[in-house]
């Protein structure tokens, strides 16, 4: 058993568990897009690297891999305002298009990125997201969802507080501070 770091209160989902998953992820996409010619998956930094990286080492059909870094959270705080930080490098008109998030928390950063690249003209936009909050209300399009998690702070396997823990192989549930 691994001694967890002092700031973290549990592990909520384990590095084989999530490997299995992505594996499984893989799979939906290459029978979604087997007739494709080429996809373009678009990983958004910096929480979706890790995912990014293993979920396109499973997929053996053609597919290119870029990136979007997009603001929306502060350090330690949703701000309610989501911009782009810096864009994809080539058009997406015509392109079968997945976006690639780490977590689906508040919606903002998923409608603002679906809205923003559906107006670019691809063949298909569809979403890859590996963790959901579950919260009321929060029902926009996923079609290829990773995990339901308790509306907790979340860590590992690129998801952060602060800047931390992004590299933990598993996703664990931050201690939340003490009222001290």
């Amino acid at each position: 058993m691994t001694t967890l770091p002092p700031d973290i209160e549990r592990t909520l989902i384990s590095a084989d568990t999530i490997q299995e998953r992505v594996q499984q992820l893989a799979a939906q996409i290459e029978a979604d897009y087997r007739q494709a010619d080429r996809v373009r998956l678009v990983g958004i930094l910096k929480g979706a690297f890790i995912f990014m990286a293993d979920l396109t080492r499973r997929l053996s059909i053609p597919h290119v891999v870029d990136f979007m870094a997009i603001s929306s959270y502060g350090k330690s705080s949703v701000s309610g305002e989501v911009r782009i930080l810096m864009d994809l490098r080539e058009p997406i008109a015509g392109q079968h298009v997945i976006i690639v998030e780490d977590i689906l928390d508040t919606g903002s950063t998923l409608a603002y990125l679906l809205h923003n690249l559906q107006s670019r003209g691809p063949a298909s936009l569809k979403t890859c997201v590996l963790v959901r909050k579950e919260r009321p209300g929060l029902n926009l399009p996923i079609d290829y969802l990773g995990f339901d998690i308790p509306d907790v702070w979340v860590v590992g396997y690129g998801l952060d507080y602060a800047e931390k823990h992004r590299t933990l192989p598993y996703i664990a549930e931050l201690k939340r501070p003490s009222a001290d």
